[in-house]
């Protein structure tokens, strides 16, 4: 176990320290920040963080990817901060992922930060790895020196001049087309719902991720906004949602499935959301999701021990309202953290029901590989707590290859309408597409 200094400081300026913290984290080619918004929620641990500079890392495709960071997890015993892409379903059954990818991310990737940042109200926590804890002050310093606004807009080399083109890998007429093969599985009786995604893309392109990244949390600002840096990889995420989260043996999942549009007239917008929380269609989805995800967790809960806390609950964020469930079970403590993640893993939100018959039938139908989009980034601490989010609502870029890429996804049941679930569709890609067009 690799030791750490901590030391504290006081900030005046929380608001102001955050935005010089991120943009002092652009020198750093490994590095993840997460940030909660200061969203109300019940479980949280931090306003924000930042973990950067990989000191030990594991890479791997899905082949045996949860021995390897079972093994890695056990080693290090610290602070560990990565991503599981969806494709490591390939490791949990048997399936295959042989769609288009124009990314090219692993489909693993955790590493150890020798710098580890996190703000906490009015402090700031620095947790050093004691062999650069003499770095900790100088650095503490240089963030307050830093000008964000002489680094966030910063243009990368030919961006400004180049307009980007935003292209459909599945249109309009092939989504109903593929939506209505859904309905016809579902009505056969093989499964009740499934999660059907479609990506959006733009080839050649050059953007500034740090100012992009900065516009998408500035119009969404959810409570698990993430940025992801990997070399020449990049997430940039507003995502609302959380898959999994232990605290001592207490595990927590909160799956969303229900969407509904903000609207900027106050007395609209509250009938909008009362009346997302009585639509049958949206509680019927998500009701599924949660016995899903009520069955994954018994499989190594303690018995008895698993809870529906709030069903259906909306909860309202600047795009959209969401319906939000919270599914709780406790564990013995000698199960192995990585074990809870691996029975619960991909989430049942973005698979559907049956779980092993809905991602069959998805991954026929759908037209690229879903790599890092629906799986999920996050932590461990050094005593096997973690907490990790969905990767939805978010913006892809493989900076060799030029390729930027979002995608987005909706819940197909028996009362699903093509029409409606391209429209939902649009409504969530909405955000993306806009901070792309107009971040220059």
């Amino acid at each position: 176990m690799s030791k750490r200094t901590q030391s504290d400081f006081k900030i005046e300026n929380p608001k102001e320290f955050k935005q010089k913290l991120f943009a002092w984290s652009k020198q750093f080619e490994t590095a993840i920040w997460l940030d909660s918004n200061k969203y109300e929620q019940k479980y949280s641990s931090f306003d924000c963080c930042l973990a950067a500079d990989e000191f030990t890392s594991i890479k791997t495709d899905a082949h045996n990817a949860f021995d390897k960071l079972k093994e890695y997890q056990s080693y290090t015993k610290d602070y560990l901060f990565g991503y599981i892409s969806y494709d490591v379903k390939n490791d949990v059954e048997k399936l295959q992922s042989t769609n288009f990818d124009g990314l090219h991310f692993p489909d693993l990737y955790f590493f150890q930060p020798q710098k580890l940042i996190f703000i906490k109200g009015n402090t700031v926590e620095f947790h050093y790895l004691q062999m650069i804890d003499d770095e900790l002050e100088e650095d503490f310093n240089d963030i307050l020196e830093t000008n964000p606004n002489l680094i966030l807009n910063e243009i990368e080399k030919s961006s400004e001049e180049e307009k980007i083109k935003i292209k459909l890998r599945i249109h309009k007429d092939e989504y109903h087309q593929k939506v209505t093969k859904i309905l016809k599985h579902i009505h056969r009786g093989d499964i009740y719902e499934a999660n059907f995604c479609q990506e959006f893309y733009a080839e050649n392109t050059n953007i500034n991720p740090y100012k992009i990244y900065t516009h998408l949390n500035d119009i969404s600002e959810p409570p698990f906004a993430t940025f992801f840096r990997h070399e020449n990889l990049y997430l940039l995420s507003a995502t609302p949602e959380r898959y999994l989260r232990k605290e001592g043996t207490k595990i927590i999942s909160q799956p969303i499935k229900g969407t509904a549009k903000r609207l900027i007239d106050v007395i609209e917008d509250d009938k909008i959301a009362f009346d997302l929380s009585r639509d049958e269609k949206e509680r019927a989805e998500n009701v599924m999701i949660v016995d899903l995800v009520r069955n994954d967790l018994s499989k190594t809960a303690k018995k008895g021990s698993v809870i529906v806390e709030e069903l259906c609950k909306v909860h309202s964020f600047k795009q959209v309202h969401q319906m939000i469930s919270t599914i709780v079970s406790e564990v013995e403590k000698t199960i192995h953290p990585v074990d809870v993640i691996k029975d619960t893993f991909p989430m049942g939100s973005m698979t559907g029901a049956p779980k092993v018959s809905a991602m069959k039938i998805i991954e026929e139908l759908e037209e690229t590989k879903r790599g890092l989009y629906s799986g999920t980034l996050g932590y461990f601490t050094p005593n096997g707590d973690f907490d990790f989010n969905v990767i939805i609502r978010s913006i892809l870029y493989n900076t060799n290859k030029k390729y930027v890429s979002y995608s987005v996804g909706g819940a197909i049941t028996a009362k699903s309408t093509p029409e409606k679930e391209y429209e939902e569709c649009l409504l969530k890609a909405k955000a993306m597409k806009y901070v792309l067009l107009n971040s220059k």
